[in-house]
Order: C-alpha cells, then sequence, then structure tokens
C-alpha cells in the first residue's frame, strides 16, 4: 500500500470541491482509495453558521449550544462536552467544528455518502479507471479515552 498525502491550498466556503480535487490530483491509479476530510465537503456544501460578533461568553455558549441541538438526534451535557447521536454515531458536540473556520462554525456534509458516490462516479469517468474507493472521513473522541481517531462518515466504491 503506497499512501500520498496531498498539500493544498486553503480550501474556502462555497469553492468548487470536484475543480479542487482535479488541480491537486493529477492521475488516480486503478484501485485507489481518496480520502476527504468532511470539513471541505460542509465548506463547499455552505454548511457553515456565522458566530454573531462580539457575544458574551455566557451568550456564545446559549449559540453553540442552540446548533448542536439542531443537529442533533439526541444531547446531553457532560461536565466537558456534549455527548450527541447524529446520524446513527455517537459524537461530542455533533461533530461542529470551529478550528480554523474564520468567525464561523463548521457543520457535518449533509449526506456524506451521497457525496462520496457523486466523487466517485466523477473520478471514475474523469480518469478513466474502474476500481475507485471514496472516503468521507472525520476526527472522533471517545469517551473515556485519549486521543482522536479518524472515522468515516460516508463512503463509495467498496
Amino acid at each position: 500500500m503506497k499512501v500520498t498525502a496531498l498539500k493544498t491550498i486553503i480550501f474556502r466556503e462555497k469553492e468548487d470541491l470536484l475543480q479542487f480535487i482535479f488541480k491537486y490530483v493529477k492521475r488516480l491509479p486503478e484501485k485507489s482509495i481518496l480520502v476527504i476530510t468532511s470539513k471541505i465537503v460542509a465548506l463547499a456544501e455552505g454548511r457553515t453558521v456565522d458566530i454573531p460578533p462580539k457575544l458574551s461568553h455566557t451568550a456564545s455558549g446559549k449559540f453553540r449550544e442552540k446548533i448542536i441541538k439542531a443537529e442533533s438526534d439526541f444531547a446531553i451535557k457532560t461536565s466537558i462536552t456534549w455527548l450527541t447521536i447524529k446520524d446513527g454515531m455517537v459524537m461530542s458536540s455533533a461533530g461542529i467544528d470551529e478550528s480554523n473556520a474564520d468567525g464561523k462554525i463548521i457543520l457535518l456534509p449533509k449526506n456524506s455518502f451521497r457525496t462520496a458516490a457523486k466523487i466517485r462516479r466523477i473520478l471514475k469517468n474523469k480518469y478513466k479507471i474502474k476500481n475507485l474507493g471514496v472516503l468521507i472521513t472525520d476526527s472522533r473522541i471517545f469517551p473515556l479515552r485519549a486521543g482522536i481517531v479518524g472515522a468515516t462518515l460516508g463512503y463509495a466504491g467498496f
């Protein structure tokens, strides 16, 4: 197995994800697996919420809580984080992300499986290959465990 990391420029909200991929992926050999972070899929979909400027710490927490509850099938506050269920998965804070987000909260993609299937179909055609896997990934924490692990939110071609 050969793993190749691609160094890119920063992906911007509502940028065309396929054009971005074409710019950095010049070829895909047969039996390749393309792994895409859920953050850029969500940015491409415009799945962000602007954080109102100058919110007090209390108001900021309530604003974040409202978003977490809206994005979750189940949510319970713990002393450390919000423990939520979203799309059948247990995760912290419904998967919302504020890191490197320029005053926004980035939500998870709307339908990672559909997005992975669409990307796979287009890439197979463009690169003239038959066997291609596409993974949409995110990082996860697990209760009572130190560290972060990668998780797949959606896939196609497996």
